[in-house]
């Protein structure tokens, strides 16, 4: 209906291949999982079950026959992947994505210690059977406050050579972590570095739980960007901000022409 009064930003319909949404679920109930879902349907690319959350969320199948209904794909978050990693149970961690009808799965080494070799390894061993979405950046602020563009760089590119079909940056739920800094303003020499690695930006998701890191990455890479821990409420909010039909970015594309 847009298209009949304003001039917007082209956005694709799904199945999209830029400008993607990620849902991260950290475990709200039934109800306001299904109408969160079924309100945002059509913005909604995949959703994320937030760390270990899948394991204990009762009678999970019903949240998953939501997004079959709806057409849309999930994963386990990546620090489920490092658990199983830390016990030595990779294998058991493909039987459960498995038995859940999981089309993508997270690669991280967000938590846990990981050489690049092992962490290109597993990507390379789900790419047979899943999509991969790898993540790169570190839970911890220390080790996360250490890490440098180059480094950074250095990993979305070796993530991307073994098999990753999508390479998330690493904030957090809280927006505070990875490549954001602890007042949750991203880190602009790694913002920055990304942009200009040659890198396609279209391969990049940003996890960007808060309106202001949306607007941020909306304004830095256009309307198009993919987004990712976008709560189930926020859905609505986020597709005005990405069509210039929110304060924060009403202007932006009037600037910068309406198709970006």
């Amino acid at each position: 209906m847009d298209s009949l009064f304003l001039e917007l930003p082209d956005r694709e319909a799904k199945p999209r291949r830029r400008g993607l949404t990620m849902v991260i679920d950290n475990g709200i109930p039934q109800g306001a999982f299904a109408d969160g879902i079924a309100s945002g349907a059509p913005y909604i690319d995949v959703v994320k079950f937030g760390w270990g959350t899948a394991l204990v969320t009762p009678d999970i199948e019903r949240k998953l026959d939501v997004l079959r209904k709806h057409r849309i794909g999930w994963y386990f978050g990546g620090t489920l992947f490092e658990k199983f990693v830390l016990q030595d149970r990779f294998e058991s961690f493909l039987t459960l994505c498995r038995l859940c009808d999981c089309r993508y799965v997270e690669v991280s080494n967000g938590t846990v210690e990981m050489s690049a070799t092992d962490k290109a390894g597993y990507i390379r061993r789900c790419a047979e059977e899943f999509v991969v979405y790898s993540e790169v950046g570190f839970k911890d602020s220390g080790r996360a406050s250490a890490l440098t563009a180059e480094q950074l760089v250095e990993a979305v590119e070796s993530d991307l050579a073994a098999g990753a079909d999508r390479v998330i940056t690493e904030a957090r739920e809280s927006g505070r972590s990875g490549i954001c800094r602890p007042d949750g303003t991203p880190r602009p020499e790694l913002v920055d570095a990304l942009l200009n690695s040659g890198v396609d930006l279209d391969r990049i998701l940003f996890e960007a739980p808060t309106k202001d890191l949306q607007t941020h990455f909306i304004r830095l890479a256009g309307p198009n960007v993919n987004l990712g821990n976008v709560a189930p409420t926020d859905i609505i909010g986020l597709e005005t901000l990405r069509l210039g039909l929110r304060s924060d970015t009403l202007t932006e594309f009037e600037r910068q022409g309406s198709h970006a």
